[in-house]
């Protein structure tokens, strides 16, 4: 498979992650754990010329699930305990902390 593919899968599949766990107070471990345990798999796969690139906005978007998380898990959990080791830089300080501008949107 192509490393575009493959970069392509794990970043949506992260991106959905981020997105499935928001705001989700009935959220249960279950529901999630084979989906980290896969994005864990992918993470360890990429060549890390690839993580070099991507992992500032990795953090921001597992960072925000991380946050999710935080609040329906708790921080100790397993599962929360395993996406933070993705983690490398600075953890977003909410599951809402978007402070980086996407390089498609316009300078104001």
């Amino acid at each position: 498979m192509h490393m575009f593919t493959q970069l392509y899968e794990f970043a949506a599949s992260a991106g959905a992650l981020e997105g499935f766990v928001y705001q989700r107070p009935d959220l249960g471990a279950e529901s999630i754990s084979k989906w980290v345990e896969n994005l864990v798999e992918a993470y360890r796969l990429l060549p890390s010329e690839v993580l070099k690139e991507i992992q500032p906005s990795l953090d921001g978007t597992l960072g925000r699930a991380v946050r999710s998380l935080d609040n329906v898990l708790g921080e100790e959990h397993p599962l929360v305990q395993t996406l933070r080791s993705m983690v490398k830089g600075p953890m977003p300080s909410s599951p809402d902390d978007f402070q980086k501008r996407k390089w498609f949107q316009k300078r104001i």
